[in-house]
């Protein structure tokens, strides 16, 4: 390892290319990153930059304003509403913010990956709009972009990017939750292999009583795998259940479906026969990105409601911005979005990096844009919890710097809170992609062994004993880099530990897995602020009040990560180990995570100060 300061020589603000090996899901576990080959939001163009205004400015004009006059939310179960929203969709339409995705060949923006996940970033701002549109961006018609055919693509996908047609994704069944695979839909061939016919059951359809069209998975007679279909409304055997009562997102359509002898063409079939599960398994690692950068557009948002209500509202003669109990929940919040953001387009620039060394090595596009987002699954994991808990978090305290008010309809935090808390469960609970980050993670190391993750473990307990050693120097870099390390040895430590321990139990131990997921979590986030900030020094013009600030906000994450780390490394080890071998761990682990000492008091305080004299977010 090298050593470094957190202040490095300045150089020019350009991203350069990944190398090939920072181009692998997990990666980051075992291999270091150069900040050049980082890209962080300063460096969006101008043109990007307009899209994000645009878009913002159309939940403005065409969702809050309307909110705040009408004195309600939308409610798609009245008939006026999901008018309402039916024109929202066609006027996002017209503006091309429905085929955000989808090749300009066909009628889309054919917006590289990571200006995508500013869109979604963008969008949050339209409530359980950001739901309706994202469906239509998303699962509703990736999977014709990833998987269709050139006459199905030819066929659907101008309709969808002009919003003519209204599109949904239909995979959850009664029975078939986390379980897609399980589901009891079934597609049976006509005797001259014409068309199929579909029968069961779809439950939580969003956009499913607008829809036109359905991307819907069936198994085929009596496969084991899941196929998919497009499936047009007008084919008919389809019955629309009535709008579901929810918590929030009520502007959202979301309704069971119920296929009773549906005619389907031979030639919807999308992709192959069988191979429906492996494209749901792929399209929702699209949809779990995005997620969290909703989840950042929720915290910004939130951040700056809270900021404007904490200048304005005053209490014994101060404004409530002036308190430390109220510094102390802005200043979380704005550090916890500028983290998220770090590790959000950290991620999709890698993606976008590896779509394109795919397509030099002569891959096509749609499978280079597949198998861009499946390298990075692991990622795609960790940022749908982080963001779901982002945005649930930042909502939350929102309503609590509002106090009464916030609790008050006519704010629309309420709204906001009941619409964040629906970002926890789907795309995958937050358990099982806590879950997921780990499986895929295992399967990379043992079975495709594409991570020696187990080579970088044993070094672990010989390089932290002999920090023990009097006549051994002091590990070398800045605190920070010693902290990341530290992060990533203690993950690479517990979870070795627990899989010899444990061997074919370890997938049975799902509170282990999850206390592992949290810390390879906190590996990733921690490593990415602190790689943006290093990234920020170097940037020739940047503000040094600015930066300054950040560089506190990367600091008091890093300060809070590593007593995460500590509680869930001790909280594993507890549920594994017993005797020597758990004092061992616990010394181990001892030397494995620096201190890492700071005032979070004054730390929160400067960052408050900053976000209440800017206005809001303003990083």
């Amino acid at each position: 390892m090298t050593t470094d300061t957190l202040a490095d020589p300045p150089s020019r603000s350009v991203s350069a290319p990944a190398a090939a090996s920072q181009l692998k899901g997990g990666y980051f576990l075992t291999h270091e990153t150069d900040p050049l080959q980082m890209f962080i939001s300063e460096e969006w163009n101008e043109e990007q930059r307009m899209m994000a205004r645009m878009v913002k400015d159309f939940c403005v004009r065409e969702i809050q304003q309307p909110f705040f006059q009408r004195g309600r939310e939308l409610d798609v179960s009245l008939e006026a509403d999901k008018a309402e929203v039916v024109a929202l969709l066609e006027k996002a339409g017209e503006l091309g913010l429905c085929g955000i995705s989808i090749p300009e060949a066909y009628g889309g923006m054919g917006l590289d990956f990571n200006t995508g996940l500013l869109f979604s970033e963008s969008i949050a701002g339209g409530y359980s709009f950001a739901t309706t549109l994202g469906a239509q961006t998303s699962i509703g018609s990736l999977p014709i972009v990833y998987y269709g055919t050139e006459a199905q693509k030819a066929k659907y996908l101008p309709g969808i990017a002009s919003g003519r047609l209204k599109a949904a994704y239909a995979l959850t069944e009664p029975t078939a939750g986390s379980d897609a695979n399980a589901g009891k839909t079934r597609a049976t061939p006509s005797e001259d292999g014409s068309h199929y016919l579909l029968n069961g059951q779809k439950i939580w359809i969003t956009n499913g009583g607008i829809a036109d069209i359905f991307i819907v998975f069936a198994k085929i007679e009596e496969d084991e795998e899941l196929s998919a279909f497009i499936v047009e409304k007008a084919f008919g055997g389809i019955v629309v259940g009535r709008e579901e009562k929810k918590m929030g997102i009520k502007g959202s359509s979301t309704v069971q479906l119920f296929f009773e002898n549906c005619p389907v063409p031979a030639e919807n079939l999308l992709a192959g026969r069988g191979e429906g599960f492996k494209m749901a398994l792929n399209i929702l690692n699209t949809g779990r990105i995005k997620l969290a950068a909703g989840g950042v557009g929720g915290g910004k948002m939130s951040l700056t409601k809270s900021v404007e209500y904490a200048r304005e509202r005053k209490q014994f003669g101060r404004s409530i911005g002036e308190f430390g109990a109220i510094k102390q929940k802005l200043a979380e919040m704005a550090m916890r979005t500028f983290a998220l953001e770090a590790a959000l387009y950290r991620t999709g620039y890698n993606i976008d990096r590896k779509r394109e060394e795919l397509l030099k090595q002569g891959v096509s596009e749609s499978e280079a844009k597949l198998r861009a987002v499946r390298e990075f699954a692991i990622e795609c994991s960790i940022l749908k919890v982080q963001g779901a808990e982002l945005a649930c978090y930042a909502t939350d305290e929102a309503m609590q710097v509002h106090g009464g008010m916030g609790y008050a309809a006519e704010t629309g935090l309420e709204m906001g809170y009941r619409d964040a808390r629906i970002t926890r469960i789907y795309e995958g609970t937050n358990e099982i992609n806590r879950l997921l980050a780990i499986v895929e993670l295992s399967k990379r190391t043992v079975q495709t062994r594409e991570l020696n993750l187990v080579a970088s473990g044993k070094k672990i307990p010989s390089k932290a004993l002999k920090s023990l050693l009097p006549f051994v120097s002091a590990q070398k870099g800045s605190p920070e880099r010693q902290l990341v390390q530290g992060i990533k040895d203690a993950f690479l430590l517990i979870s070795g530990s627990a899989a010899r321990k444990l061997r074919k139990q370890m997938g049975e131990e799902q509170e282990i897995i999850l206390h592992l997921s949290d810390i390879l979590a906190e590996a990733y986030l921690t490593e990415s602020v602190w790689l943006k900030i290093r990234k920020l020094e170097q940037m020739e013009g940047a503000s040094r009040e600015k930066l300054a600030i950040q560089r506190q906000m990367m600091q008091l994450y890093l300060y809070e990560a590593r007593a995460r780390v500590e509680k869930a490394a001790t909280d594993a080890v507890n549920s594994f180990a017993t005797g020597g071998e758990k004092r061992s761990l616990r010394l181990l682990l001892s030397r494995i995570l620096p201190r890492y000492e700071y005032n979070p008091r004054s730390l929160r305080r400067n960052i408050a100060d900053y976000v209440l004299e800017q206005g809001g977010y303003c990083f």
